[in-house]
């Protein structure tokens, strides 16, 4: 349906009736979403409190998966949160359970998701079956922070050495969660345009004059990884930088970012000062929420960057930008672009997931 060249000298980018088409749309939560490995929450933060049993929902109004956390005291683990004989909703809200009992007509599961008991079956035979336990979701670790997915075909494992590779020696489970400077921004344009413009540094001194000020735009770099794509913003000499032990891959350099996009849609932006993470999630073909979610390792480091500030400027610049992007695509006029080879790889290699998803789904 749709062809990325591999060679990024003669590509073209996604056609603009992907980001209009809802067959697509239909196609990348099918084939993108419920197949990728996705951001879910921080165990951390999730389970500080005495409940043991979390409800969530995943992606709402787009996956709209709805799931259940449950701490059974030695491990986490993720079940779907609908009861197995009428589909009822089992957990409504954060509890301490010793079980799950379906407040419709008692079915009962035990904190493995494993069914129980359930009244007035004596006469069902061939009950209970495996179905009749809640179906489980992988979950996938990272630090504190955990991943799901509903039908996994990517190994998080190599993602998760990736971040390593560079990230080993930050202590990010003791970064402190910092909800007065999370917020959730409205952007009216289609969720793959958010990201085709986080996965470029070439607009940053057309856009970012601020972002500009504390990088050396000539040695941005990108890489690309499987499912993975990772950016390196480099100081200009007045910036703060990261203190590299000896062994890390870019010890000598004066790294002021690492920004982090993982397939589809989840990004990790980190500086001196600690990471934002940002979760980008579709609603419309032409509307998205993103999440910005602050952890501070140095509170210092944090207010003389100005990160809270900075961020909320290049957000609001980046929200100018694609969306007037999603307007320009209604133009009978624009089909396709080409690609820089030089700063566009990022941009280049998302395209080349998106294609090879759908083209998958229609073999």
């Amino acid at each position: 349906m749709y062809s990325i060249n591999k060679d990024i000298k003669n590509a073209e980018t996604l056609p603009s009736a992907f980001y209009k088409s809802s067959e697509s749309w239909e196609m990348c939560r099918e084939n993108i979403f419920a197949k990728a490995c996705l951001y879910l929450c921080d165990e951390q933060e999730l389970f500080r409190g005495p409940e043991n049993a979390i409800p969530l929902v995943l992606h709402e109004n787009y996956l709209d998966e709805p799931l259940v956390l449950i701490n059974n005291g030695e491990q986490t683990n993720c079940y779907t949160n609908v009861c197995t004989h009428r589909g009822f909703a089992l957990l409504q809200y954060p509890q301490k359970v010793r079980r799950l009992i379906c407040q419709y007509h008692g079915r009962r599961f035990n904190l493995k998701g494993e069914f129980e008991a359930m009244p007035e079956f004596e006469e069902a035979e061939n009950f209970p079956r495996p179905c009749d336990n809640l179906h489980q979701l992988p979950l996938f670790k990272w630090r504190q922070f955990l991943f799901t997915s509903i039908d996994p075909k990517a190994d998080f494992s190599g993602v998760i050495q990736r971040l390593e590779e560079r990230l080993s020696f930050l202590p990010i489970e003791d970064f402190r969660f910092a909800p007065e400077y999370s917020k959730t921004y409205n952007v009216h344009a289609h969720w793959a345009l958010y990201c085709d413009n986080y996965l470029e540094g070439f607009h940053i001194p057309f856009v970012h004059q601020a972002l500009k000020s504390i990088l050396d735009y000539g040695s941005y770099t990108t890489e690309c990884y499987d499912q993975m794509v990772l950016q390196i913003g480099y100081s200009d000499g007045s910036s703060y930088t990261f203190d590299l032990p000896e062994g890390h891959p870019d010890f000598g350099k004066d790294v002021t970012a690492y920004y982090y996009w993982i397939f589809p849609n989840f990004m990790l932006n980190f500086y001196p000062w600690g990471v934002q993470l940002n979760i980008v999630k579709p609603y419309k073909d032409n509307f998205s929420k993103v999440e910005f979610l602050y952890y501070i390792h140095d509170q210092e480091i944090f207010d003389i960057m100005q990160g809270d500030k900075l961020a909320e400027k290049t957000e609001r610049e980046d929200e100018f930008v694609v969306e007037a992007v999603q307007r320009g695509l209604r133009s009978r006029f624009y089909q396709a672009g080409r690609f820089s080879p030089k700063r566009e790889k990022g941009v280049h290699y998302f395209h080349q997931l998106i294609s090879e998803a759908i083209n998958a789904s229609k073999k």
